[in-house]
């Protein structure tokens, strides 16, 4: 550590100490913590506490819920995909404020989301959604924009 500055020897004095945990660590089988979670929240397991691929997976069969045993039946509403349609159904007015359309926009998103949906009703509910927040953003834009006079 002579003829080093100090941060050098800080630097080698880590890099010795890090060799040697991960030799200890190779040794003993990891024991380490996870940063930031709380004490017992990660339940303490010896190093060889593994278990297989096929027993993860039948673990999370056995919990999964079960598969649907009739097939999907698209609901009407989701057969609605033209713009008059999707407009008739979000009943856009004149009389609409911001709040009001924000509220028919996450109203309408809760039944017609995509990812809430199965994956057969992806494709109508992809274009329903589009379509709604196509005459939602246009409502928007036609609401009167508050004018500043100094």
């Amino acid at each position: 550590m002579f003829g080093m500055s100090v941060f050098h020897s800080v630097l080698e004095r880590l890099k010795a100490e890090q060799d040697e945990e991960l030799t200890n660590e190779a040794r003993d089988g990891w024991r380490g913590t996870v940063i930031g979670a709380a004490p017992g929240f990660i339940a303490e397991s010896s190093a060889h506490a593994w278990a297989s691929r096929g027993a993860v997976e039948q673990a999370y069969r056995a919990l999964a819920a079960d598969e649907r045993s009739e097939p999907f039946s698209m609901p009407d509403y989701l057969k609605r995909t033209s713009l008059a349609e999707v407009a008739s159904e979000l009943a856009l007015g004149e009389a609409e404020t911001a709040l009001t359309l924000a509220a028919k926009r996450r109203r309408f998103a809760a039944a017609n989301h995509p990812d809430r949906l199965p994956v057969e009703a992806r494709v109508n509910a992809t274009l329903r959604m589009k379509l709604a927040n196509m005459l939602i953003d246009e409502a928007s834009r036609r609401i009167e924009k508050p004018t500043v006079t100094g």
